[in-house]
């Protein structure tokens, strides 16, 4: 895998030569990434696989037509065809009044900050086998599981650096570990199956490998002979690991290009109340050691923490530099670079607060009710918020968990959820976008599950 130093070689004489090719202006990104990940199953290592990659996307301008290129070949020969076939493409392409790169002066200066996201610790093979037996016993001997879908454990290093003509280069890598679960249960109902994964920037802060695999275990085995509900009104509480979900919804409906596109159905709420006062949804794009945490979005801004929603407001679209342009706005550092387009838009480091009461609390509030630990399914319409999705998980009765419960669908609006949502105390920091336990007081949960989208 190239050095970042050498990277950005690259990428600045690809720059070079498609300038000379007839652009008016470009950017390239660079990424490159090796992984290697032990997988097992039924106590035997059933493969290590080994993977490493690298492309180059390359935006040119030709005026305000623009077009991208991607190659994984980074040969001069290949590179060359890069530039050329870019370039030829952009003339072809009708004018993007919108099109541009990145205002300069809002370009990153200086040095990026160590956000030390990178584990220097190499992993081998055999340590990441034993990760994996690991976990895969740890489930197989809850009492109650009786089968494994396998279990794996995974090392891997992304290098990504960028550049621009007029003046940007900078790059830096990642590192990420990983271990998971998969179990199975019987009982008296027939089968159920479950999982947990655990993910860190550095191996040391990783969960132990035994503890992954026996939480999937009781998890499995918690669902074992579930009844169904008939249809009704009730609170709905999302378990911590499935409540990120609402606010993935929030941040696909506040995206510049929904926003531009007038798809979205927060589209006249910046400014105004969205949540229930009280709740802070927060960015940290600098946090050290986190899972998205990066030192500059994609198209060079600098990242920095904002409050998306604060005490209930909604305070920002995510804006980047195109769909700012269309809004006659600036761009917000939320542009994210994939493997081939223009940029879109991304977050960070997302986590919705938490609030004042604890999940044991809230749950005793709750007379009769559904606690969701599985979602699936989707059905979500982006201009007028309605919410469908199919759920398991437990009955809620007398502020108590009691019997397992499948096949149910739970619906609402988006609106409403979010106006009238209650977060617990118990957020944990683990993956992107985190949050605690959340009550929504009011869904409808359908008698039996009928999307399978």
């Amino acid at each position: 895998m190239l050095t970042v130093p050498a990277a950005l070689e690259l990428l600045t004489d690809v720059i070079s030569d498609a300038r000379r090719a007839g652009a008016t202006a470009a950017d390239a990104v660079f990424v490159g990434d090796a992984a290697i990940q032990a997988s097992v199953r039924q106590g035997k290592l059933e493969e290590i696989e080994r993977s490493e990659g690298a492309f180059i996307d390359l935006r040119v301008f030709v005026g305000s037509q623009t077009a991208c290129e991607t190659t994984s070949d980074l040969s001069p020969q290949g590179l060359s065809a890069l530039v050329y076939g870019a370039v030829a493409l952009a003339k072809a392409t009708p004018p993007d009044p919108y099109a541009g790169l990145a205002p300069e002066e809002l370009l990153l200066k200086g040095g990026l900050p160590d956000l030390d996201l990178d584990d220097p610790t190499p992993v081998s093979p055999e340590r990441l086998k034993l990760d994996a037996l690991a976990a895969e016993e740890a489930g197989r001997s809850v009492p109650g599981v009786v089968n494994s879908e396998g279990a794996s454990a995974t090392a891997g290093q992304v290098t990504n650096a960028m550049a621009t003509s007029h003046g940007l280069a900078q790059g830096y890598r990642t590192t990420s570990h990983s271990v998971t679960v998969t179990t199975v249960a019987k009982g008296k109902g027939g089968l159920e199956r479950d999982y947990d994964y655990a993910v860190a920037r550095h191996r040391s802060d990783l969960e132990a490998a035994e503890v992954v695999g026996r939480r999937a275990g009781e998890r499995t085995v918690n669902r074992l002979d579930p009844t169904r509900l008939t249809s009704e009104r009730m609170p709905v509480m999302f378990d911590r690991r499935l409540a990120p979900c609402l606010i993935g919804h929030l941040i696909s409906a506040i995206t510049g290009t929904s926003v531009a596109r007038r798809t979205s159905f927060l589209l006249d709420a910046r400014g105004e109340r969205v949540f229930a006062p009280g709740v802070t949804i927060r960015e940290e794009p600098l946090r050290p050691r986190g899972m998205r945490s990066r030192p500059i979005d994609g198209e060079g801004l600098p990242t920095r923490s904002v409050d998306i929603v604060s005490d209930g407001i909604l305070n920002t679209w995510l804006l980047d530099s195109a769909s700012a342009r269309q809004l006659r706005e600036r761009p917000t550092g939320h542009a994210s670079r994939g493997a081939s387009g223009p940029p879109g838009t991304s977050v960070s480091n997302v986590m919705l607060m938490p609030g004042a009461a604890t999940p044991t609390d809230i749950l005793s509030s709750v007379r009769r009710g559904l606690y969701v630990v599985e979602l699936t399914g989707m059905s979500i319409n982006g201009m007028t918020g309605e919410y469908s999705r199919g759920a398991a998980g437990f009955l809620i009765e007398n502020g108590e968990l009691t019997r397992a419960v499948s096949d149910v669908m739970i619906s609402s609006n988006l609106k409403d959820m979010f106006a009238t949502m209650i977060p617990a105390d118990d957020l944990e920091l683990r993956y992107g976008i985190d949050a605690p336990t959340v009550l929504i007081p009011q869904m409808t949960v359908g008698g039996h599950r009928f999307c399978s989208c």
